[in-house]
Formats: C-alpha cells, structure tokens, sequence
C-alpha cells in the first residue's frame, strides 16, 4: 500500500514539472515570437537596415573587382531585408499568363481580369516574351531604371549609365541631346498610352516597347498599335496618345502587371480597395519599373529618381524648365509613402542611387 502512495505522489510531482515546463516553454516561445515580430516593420521589412545580417551578406561579395556583376546580389540583399520576397515573377507576359493566379483575379492594373482576349491577340502578332537573345544569355545581369527627375541635370552620368547591361527608361523622356547626363543606351522604355512619346523622330533606333497596363483601354490601344489599326481618341484617356509607335510586333512586350500589384500592396502599403483602382493605390511607374528589376536582375541601381519639394526652383525634370513648385498632390499616387519603400532599399544596398535624389 505504501509503494502505491509513494508512485502516486511520484506521478503528480512529475506531472507538476512538465505543467510547469510546458508553461515556461511557452512563455519562451511567446517572448521570442514578440522579439521577432519586432525585427520588422508592419510590411514585414527589417528595421534595422544596418544589421549584422547586412554586413555579413556583403561581405560575401567583397571578393568582386568594383564593376563586375555579383550573381543574385540584390534578390539575396532583398530577401535578408524582406523575408516574403519570392524572386521567380517573369518579366513580360507570355501565352500562359491566363494560368498564372497571382494576376488572374484582378482587374487592371492589378491584374488582367477581363482581358484575355484582347491579351490574347497581342501576344500572337508580337510572339516574343522575352529580353533579347543575347541579354538573356547572360549570367549576370546588371540593371538600371531611369527616372525623369531634374536630379539627373549636369550630374555627367551618361557614361555610368551606359555601363548597366539593362538600361529601362520611363515614358516619354527623351535621350537626344542629354546624353551627357542620362546616356544613350535604351534596352526597354516602359509607358502607358498617355505617356508613350507621341512625334515618331523621337524614338531611340532600337529598344523594346513595353506596356504597363493600368486600364482595359490601354490594352485595346496596344492592340491598334500592334496591328497598326487606327487609334481612337474617344476611347477613354484622359489626354492625348500617340497613334502610332516605330516598332514591329516582335519588338512590342507586355509588362507583368504582377510588379504593380506587388509594388502597391506588399512594398509600399497602398490600399487594398478590394484590388481595384483608386485614390492614393497606384505606384509610379518609376517603383514598378524598380520591383520589375528586383526579381529579373542580379544588380538594380536607379538615377533620377526623387522629388525634393523643399527646393521650389529646381528642375521638376531634367528635359525641361518648370520647377519643383508645379508638382501637386496626386489624386492616384502616393508619393510619401513611394519615397519610404525606396529609401529602405537605398539604405540596405538592394539598389544604388547614381543621383542621390532618393
């Protein structure tokens, strides 16, 4: 009867200690998960860009000589910065692209919901998806995005930014008779209808036309380009477009809208509305273009990017003569919140600012 005492007692002492290990285990746990939770920002980017973690990344690639391409550097950096990065997102659309779910179930620019057909027809007159050949037999790839901004003026960077195998310029800026500041190499001018350069003399000899997007007319109107149909001005712009593009079916790509929806929702923190259009939830296409290089280049750096309205008589643009004091509030971007997403980057190494505007 005694040893039954005894195991009983035995028995609850144990169980005592494993409630209470249980419990402090936890408790461990708990503790640990709030620390993590605050490593990062409500996003989900690091708040300490200058960390160790950092440091030790790039100091695996101090090895390179300075100019030479460091294989998946900046996804590496992006996904130390951001652990939700996923790199794999093709650049251009391709005839898959109904399969591809990400896009499937939102409406443009988001998406391409409700756009198949026309989609459809675009892409078996332009049949390639793709950079060119020789770009996509490189295995390394460094990349630069170049913005319109008057950053850009008498910075002499021309040169350096001939340098980058990828060279994407935005919209309509010109390169003739800048050359000094923004270079003469384009790979890929990414615009929409509004923004496409509109006097056909203006057009590099050879780059990619790439469409970004952000309305169901701006696909009809690369189909008019495309099959070289007339363009109609009533078909809901809100400004003047240009009716023909120098380019042939094979040199016409379709931008990935996935880049506008990962820049808007997961990078920048736009709001959500249901995944549709409206105030204050549509990057710049200098941030799409920027998260488009982030998953297709192995180096990303950007020039001429940033808007300082604390100068109202500098240049709003590099091209042109009106200041900084005609930039208004944007009724679709959010230009504060843009200039948050792109300092993280800047500041963590994931992408080099040649003008130091951001």
């Amino acid at each position: 009867m005694g040893i039954l005492i005894f195991m009983r007692n035995l028995l609850l002492v144990l169980c005592l200690f494993l409630v209470l290990g249980f419990l402090y285990y936890s408790a461990w746990k708990l503790h640990l998960l709030r620390w993590e939770d605050t490593k990062y920002d409500h996003l989900g980017f690091l708040l300490k860009l200058d960390s160790r973690l950092l440091v030790e990344l790039a100091a695996k690639y101090a090895n390179f000589t300075e100019g030479v391409c460091k294989p998946g550097y900046a996804s590496a950096l992006m996904t130390t910065i951001f652990p939700k990065f996923s790199k794999p997102a093709p650049m251009f659309l391709d005839d898959s692209f109904r399969k591809w779910t990400r896009i499937r179930n939102f409406f443009p620019p988001f998406g391409v919901k409700g756009q198949d057909n026309l989609i459809k027809a675009i892409l078996s007159a332009t049949k390639e998806y793709r950079l060119t050949p020789a770009l996509d037999s490189l295995s390394c790839r460094r990349c630069i995005i170049v913005g319109n901004g008057g950053v850009l003026a008498n910075k002499s960077l021309g040169s350096k930014i001939d340098d980058y195998e990828v060279v994407v310029r935005l919209n309509s800026a010109p390169v003739k008779g800048f050359e000094k500041d923004v270079g003469s190499k384009t790979t890929l001018r990414i615009t929409y209808p509004e923004g496409a350069i509109q006097k056909l003399e203006q057009y590099e000899k050879k780059s990619l036309f790439v469409l970004a997007g952000f309305k169901w007319q701006d696909f009809k109107w690369l189909k008019y380009i495309v099959y070289k149909e007339k363009v109609s001005a009533s078909d809901g712009f809100w400004k003047s477009v240009a009716t023909r593009v120098p380019r042939e079916p094979h040199e016409i790509r379709i931008l990935n809208p996935y880049f506008i929806q990962e820049a808007a929702f997961t990078f920048i923190g736009l709001p959500f509305n249901n995944g549709m259009m409206g105030r204050g939830n549509i990057p710049t296409l200098g941030s799409v273009a920027v998260t488009m290089a982030l998953h297709n280049c192995d180096e990303v750096a950007v020039a001429g990017f940033g808007y300082d309205t604390s100068t109202p008589n500098a240049p709003l643009h590099y091209y042109e003569t009106i200041k900084m004091s005609a930039i208004k509030e944007s009724w679709t971007h959010n230009i504060q919140r843009e200039k948050e997403f792109l300092r993280k980057l800047v500041k963590s190494g994931v992408i080099t600012d040649l003008s130091h505007g951001i």
